[in-house]
């Protein structure tokens, strides 16, 4: 049996620009694609920490090192710049594939720039 888990996240970024003229997707800065190992072109899940919002939508290839966050299209009027989001990108493994697969999670400061990444998240205690 094959299971959708979380393949990777950028946790707590900024959108740095919202632009609803533009053709769609998300740009994110390449060095934090590579980082989180995300794909151009991957569908991403987006959650607006800010206002709730949720949405899907594909990554595109930002400046490299610039910390661009930019949500484009109809996905702009779901996100304002300043907002913090979440972009999580998930795959399709087998029982086999898991057994050693981890996560890659990358924590972002403010500014965009990376704060710590990690395979794991804490147990959350009550």
């Amino acid at each position: 049996m094959d299971l959708i888990m979380l393949k990777a996240k950028l946790h707590q970024a900024r959108v740095t620009h919202a632009v609803p003229d533009y053709e769609g997707s998300c740009a994110i800065s390449g060095d934090l694609l590579d980082m989180a190992g995300i794909r151009e072109y991957e569908q991403i899940q987006i959650y607006n920490i800010t206002n709730g919002e949720r949405f899907t939508t594909y990554a595109i290839r930002g400046e490299e090192g610039e910390g661009i966050i930019s949500v484009n299209g109809a996905a702009a009027l779901k996100a304002n710049v300043g907002d913090r989001i979440i972009i999580c990108a998930y795959a399709n493994f087998s029982e086999k594939e898991l057994e050693t697969f981890k996560p890659s999670m990358v924590y972002m400061n403010a500014d965009n720039s990376v704060s710590h990444t990690a395979n794991a998240i804490p147990v959350q205690l009550a």
